[in-house]
């Protein structure tokens, strides 16, 4: 009897799979909060991701002290499912480098990604990829790393595409305050907020920009945090309209408070996930020849699509039937 054939295997042979990562991202700054949001996740699971900072996170004057501080918390028993990442300091800061240097020659093998803050142009960020990689071989590290770019410049918006399609890279992010702040009041800061952060034209157009630029390249577009910490719902609802309206498959969360209202939001439809499975099941029984279901039929198009929606609705902690699991998580 043939084994069954894997949807990885089935179609996705010489291409590479979209990546899969948790639909939130939670910063934490200090020692104090990145253990705190460690120990959430260990809770949660690894439905986000924890991206200790060194750029908004380190004191002048401390950033050696910081970024070591970050190695051993990434390297600690609290980092169970190495789902931490770091944001170092831009190009134009002085230390930028040294944060790399620590950063990976300490804990190169557990970082889940680099986020990349304020590049001004494509060129930047090659320049910083190609840093990354030159101190990974150098220290031997033959992993790739993730990288994630910040696009809050009007420069970086200008070479978005340019950007997503640089080696290792993950996701675009949209920078919302930066980017405001680049336009001299021509925004107005009601527009930091929903729901002028979706309606204001150049908003909308950066944020469609930033989806299409990453989503052509294979990566995964974030969307940028809700000011509002005291009504999770408010999160609940960016994340939505994020999702729904703009394509954004991930968001930040600047407060523990928002990390569940956002992954609720960017989950797949319980329908859809059932969907899924019914349809996989069923093509991986026709060695993933064409099907029909509930009157359609459906190829290895369809397939990729609902592929997709598996893999999204496991890494949010949606429960699958047990029969898809069985046959393509265990």
């Amino acid at each position: 009897m043939n084994r069954p054939i894997h949807p990885e295997e089935a179609l996705f042979k010489g291409e590479r799979p979209f990546p899969v990562i948790p639909a939130c991202e939670h910063f934490a700054g200090s020692e104090k909060f990145i253990l705190k949001a460690l120990a959430l996740q260990e809770e949660l699971g690894p439905i986000f991701d924890v991206t200790c900072d060194c750029e908004d996170g380190a004191r002048p004057g401390q950033e050696t002290a910081h970024a070591e501080m970050i190695v051993r918390a990434i390297n600690g028993r609290s980092n169970r499912h190495r789902r931490a990442g770091v944001r170092i300091h831009d190009v134009t800061h002085p230390h930028w480098k040294k944060d790399l240097e620590i950063l990976l020659s300490g804990a190169g093998e557990a970082l889940a990604y680099v986020t990349v803050p304020k590049p001004t142009a494509a060129a930047q960020v090659a320049e910083t990829i190609d840093c990354i990689q030159r101190i990974a071989a150098r220290h031997r590290i033959a992993r790739l790393i993730p990288i994630h770019v910040l696009i809050e410049t009007h420069g970086a918006l200008r070479d978005a595409f340019q950007i997503a399609a640089l080696p290792w890279m993950q996701t675009l992010d949209f920078g919302l305050m930066d980017f405001v702040s680049s336009h001299h009041g021509a925004i107005p800061s009601a527009a930091m907020r929903s729901p002028g952060q979706f309606e204001h034209r150049l908003l909308a157009r950066a944020k469609t920009e930033i989806v299409a630029a990453a989503l052509a390249n294979g990566i995964v577009p974030a969307h940028n945090v809700t000011l509002d910490l005291r009504h999770p719902e408010a999160a609940f609802g960016d994340a939505r309209r994020a999702r729904l309206e703009f394509g954004f498959m991930r968001m930040w969360s600047i407060h523990p408070t928002q990390i569940r209202p956002i992954v609720e939001a960017m989950k797949p439809e319980r329908s859809e996930v059932e969907d899924a499975a019914a349809i996989l099941l069923a093509a991986q029984k026709a060695d993933w020849g064409p099907i029909q279901h509930a009157g359609e039929l459906h190829d290895r198009a369809t397939y990729r699509y609902y592929w997709e929606v598996l893999r999204k609705a496991r890494i949010t902690g949606t429960t699958l039937p047990r029969e898809a699991t069985e046959a393509f998580f265990s």
